[in-house]
């Protein structure tokens, strides 16, 4: 490995490190997220390509950033909604796509209807795939 100096280094990490820093604000996750996605549609599969480990490092950088902001973005669909409702000050009624609250109380109650619809509403209200359940 060649050996740089710290100034070498500091010319060279500018214009990378949007690209290989977490994430520390919703702008810089999504520009993360979507380099992410062009070196997902790259690379895909094949761990051989010179920039598989970069994918995995940006993966790995949007991960930190999603344990600290989504805690909740695996689980039961109640405490992910709970949650979110929480954090964003929302009520019920700021959730019109969701249902009227006797559709949202009993979609609460039948999970495999809030797995599938109920999650997939949420990812698009809040504009956030890692919402998911287990």
């Amino acid at each position: 490995m060649a050996m740089y100096s710290l100034s070498e280094i500091s010319n060279k990490w500018q214009p990378l490190a949007p690209f290989l820093s977490v994430p520390h604000t919703e702008v810089e996750y999504d520009n993360l997220s979507a380099f992410l996605d062009q070196l997902i549609d790259d690379i895909g599969n094949d761990e051989s390509h010179p920039l598989a480990a970069l994918m995995d490092t940006v993966g790995t950088l949007i991960e930190a950033y999603d344990e600290e902001h989504f805690p909740f973005s695996e689980g039961n669909p109640l405490d992910v909604l709970k949650y979110l409702i929480k954090k964003h000050h929302l009520s019920q009624s700021d959730l019109p796509e969701l249902g009227s609250q006797g559709v949202v109380k009993n979609t609460m109650f039948d999970e495999r209807r809030a797995e599938s619809e109920f999650m997939s509403i949420l990812r698009t209200h809040f504009n956030n795939n890692s919402i998911r359940t287990p």
